[in-house]
Formats: C-alpha cells, structure tokens, sequence
C-alpha cells in the first residue's frame, strides 16, 4: 500500500500500524473518497466473505481516517466493490460505530449491530498517583504494600532488545496463549520506541526476569499492550508490582487522562480500571446480492425470536 492509509490518533490508526500489517501479509484495500478539500479512508482486506476491517487481534480498535461526510460517498461505492462488509473493534464514545451504522444504512445496505467485545479504561480525572492508588480495592494496596520491594524494578522508554528478549521468553512460560504474531509485536514495539511512546517495566527477583509489561503513551492516553509473568514467580506478584509502577508513571510523570486496558474482560482489570465500554461490530449486507439471503433470513428469524420475547 502506497501513501493512503488511515491518518487517525493512537497506535493503530497510523499509517505505519497499517504498513506492518502489510509486511506480516495482509493484503489491503483502501477505499479513498477526496473532494478537492478534504479526504478519507476506510482500511479493510478482502476475505472469503466478503471486504473487513483491516486489523489484528493486537489492535484495541479500528475505525476511518475521520467521521467526514465523505464516509457516505464511500459507503455508496462499495456496494460495487463487495456484497458484504465486516467492520469490527469500532468505538463508540466519539460517535464511530453509530455513524458508519448510519452512513452504510442510507447507502442501502442492510446493517447489523452487535457487541464484538469488552473494553476496560481508566479517567484519570485529574488524580494523582497517590488518589488512584488510595481508591484501589483492599485487597489490591494490601498486596503492593506487602509484595512491592520483593522484586526489582526497570522501567524503560527505550526498546532494548534484551529486555524484550526477556519479555519473550516470560511470555513463553506464562499462562498465556501462544503469541499470535511475535515478530509484528516486536517491530510495533521499535516503531513505537522510536515515536517516542514506548514504556516498558522488567521485575527481577535475584537477578532473574521474572515479569514484564510493553505500554505506550500518546495523545494524553496510555494503553497496555501485555503483560506477563512467569508462574514460578507468582507468590512475588511481579505483575501487580509491576503495574503500580506504570501506573504511577504515566499518571504523575507522562500527565495521561485515560489509560486503556485494551480487549477483553478479565477480572484482574477490573482491580485497575474504574470504566467499561463496549466494542462494536457492524455486519453489512447488500439485500439484492442472493449470497446475502440465507444470512438475512436468520436476522429476521432473530428479529421475531427477539420481538416475541419483549412482548
């Protein structure tokens, strides 16, 4: 892709975010409405359905280049180019999800909206460290005060390949899921590195990398990427250790008005976060297309379930 990607704010509205999903193999498509005055553009990939939304499972949201009323020239020429439309992770809290529903609904598709998934944040509202801290849970200040001085900590602005390579090799040995792209993770973390974004926390215990933690800061926002520990070291709560400390740095030090704690309900975010909102995906169907009718006829079938119950 040449030049035209999506222009938006935060990590994964950049062009560069967009460039490194090319390099990892997706293959875009960018749809570009421009006036003379003004532009925007809607990054998706073709897939066997149809045209969605060019993202990731690393990405917290997607959305247009901006809410310009060119969005419905768009919309309208598309109906050429696909029969189905998947747009998925669309925020809401500026209005994204509720307009591209408008928008692709007077272009004559048939639109469905639905909650894709969960996400937790923090309003800072002008607290300090010390303020936060103070309306964590119980349970949660116990543990720090108990467990904070059992592990070393390091926090870094810069991508250093040796903590990173720790990082790797902590998530490895975690809980968690094997990593789904790790060479796109590790070059997301040098291009946000090198913007100047980055924030990264190694806990040690005599020594050893024990626990590690990749966030990045930008437009008065942080978002936290991952997180991991190893199993071994649990009854140190590195993890919890090592979140206080970000915490306390992107509040007091980087001035943030909202930290994001990405997709994904877990419970141990909710010991951080004070908010849930959701994650939207809008499912968009040409009705004339007979590929379309087995799926419409399940959402009227839905649509009467749904109505019998209400009444």
């Amino acid at each position: 892709m040449q030049g035209r990607f999506p222009g938006g704010t935060g990590p994964f509205a950049r062009r560069e975010w967009f460039a490194l999903l090319e390099r990892a193999g997706h293959r875009p498509l960018v749809a570009l409405a421009d006036d003379g005055r003004e532009q925007v553009s809607i990054a998706m990939t073709r897939g066997p359905r149809g045209l969605t939304a060019l993202t990731n499972w690393y990405a917290f949201t997607w959305a247009p280049s901006s809410l310009s009323p060119l969005l419905t020239e768009l919309a309208s020429d598309l109906t050429r180019a696909a029969n189905r439309i998947e747009l998925v992770k669309l925020p809401d809290e500026d209005g994204t999800a509720t307009l591209l529903e408008g928008t692709f609904s007077a272009a004559g598709w048939l639109v469905r909206r639905e909650v894709c998934d969960t996400n937790r944040y923090l309003p800072v509202q002008g607290r300090t460290y010390a303020d936060y801290l103070a309306a964590r849970p119980g349970p949660l200040r116990t543990t720090l005060k108990r467990k904070a001085k059992k592990v070393e900590v390091r926090l870094s602005h810069r991508f250093e390949a040796a903590d990173w390579a720790a990082y790797e090799e902590i998530y490895r040995q975690s809980w968690k899921p094997a990593e789904g792209d790790p060479a796109l993770l590790r070059q997301f973390a040098m291009l946000e590195s090198d913007l100047g974004h980055y924030r990264f926390a190694l806990a040690l215990a005599d020594g050893q990398p024990v626990a590690a933690q990749f966030w990045t800061v930008e437009g008065g926002k942080a978002y936290i990427h991952k997180l991991a520990h190893l199993p071994s070291a649990e009854s140190l709560s590195p993890g919890t250790t090592l979140t206080a400390a970000l915490m306390e740095l992107v509040i007091d030090r980087d001035g943030v008005a909202e930290v994001d704690f990405g997709t994904g309900d877990d419970g141990y975010k909710r010991d951080w976060m004070e908010a849930v909102r959701p994650r939207w995906r809008l499912t968009c169907l040409r009705p004339a297309s007979p590929a379309n009718w087995p799926e419409l006829g399940k959402w009227a079938l839905r649509r009467l379930v749904s109505n019998r119950h209400a009444a």
